[in-house]
């Protein structure tokens, strides 16, 4: 009986253990942010089907943005695919907004006049929060150079402000320094924002493209 309790113990043991070994570290944020780690509900939701991962849900537009924390510092790594750079999913897995579905793509993402504009957080809340991330991700080159990008872009339904949908993305190969922002993820969101309100891929589609290799999204939905 004795036996039986020593090894039922040792198996509690190791699966505390490894349960406490399976989330990112988050680090210190700003005086003026959030005391929670992420923004809101985080929850996920199945996205696309088979194989497909969960993508986490965001807390959505808010009226108030705070800083958010990130990572903790040298804990994330850039990846690169022939010389373009790729977040860490550990650390920038994305996150949806709860505002954007399917059935609403007219009065949000898609309605004429724009969409972003309204629900994007000021630059005194994502400038902090970019200095933050970028000493998570360890980067060391022009602030002004590097794009605090949301992975899921706001117009593909990306949550606004969700650490998880946040990181530096450095610039681009072959970028003049000092020449500002200018990345090649840009115009393919763009291009997956169009297939989606012209009803080409679904919004789910889109959304699991950037997030498993926004370098291969357009050719993975056989758009270009």
């Amino acid at each position: 009986m004795r036996s039986i309790r020593r090894t039922a113990s040792s198996v509690l043991l190791a699966m505390v253990f490894l349960a406490g070994c399976s989330s990112v570290s988050l680090g210190t944020s700003d005086s003026s942010s959030s005391s929670s780690p992420a923004p809101g509900p985080s929850g996920t939701a199945a996205q696309g089907g088979g194989s497909a991962r969960a993508i986490a849900v965001g807390a959505g537009p808010q009226k108030t943005y705070t800083v958010q924390k990130q990572p903790t510092a040298g804990t994330c790594h850039y990846r690169y695919l022939k010389g373009e750079p790729l977040e860490d999913p550990a650390c920038t897995p994305g996150a949806i907004s709860p505002a954007v579905t399917q059935s609403n793509l007219k009065s949000t993402i898609c309605r004429k006049g724009g969409y972003t504009s309204g629900i994007r957080p000021s630059t005194s809340i994502t400038g902090k929060e970019k200095k933050l991330n970028a000493a998570s991700y360890g980067f060391t080159g022009r602030m002004g150079d590097a794009e605090y990008d949301h992975l899921i872009s706001l117009q593909l339904g990306g949550d606004p402000n969700d650490y998880r949908n946040l990181w530096v993305e450095p610039a681009d190969p072959g970028h003049k320094k000092g020449a500002g922002v200018n990345n090649a993820k840009d115009p393919v969101e763009t291009k997956l924002h169009t297939a989606v309100c012209k009803g080409k891929v679904t919004l789910t589609a889109a959304q699991q493209a950037i997030v498993t290799d926004w370098t291969t999204a357009l050719s993975r939905l056989g758009l270009g």
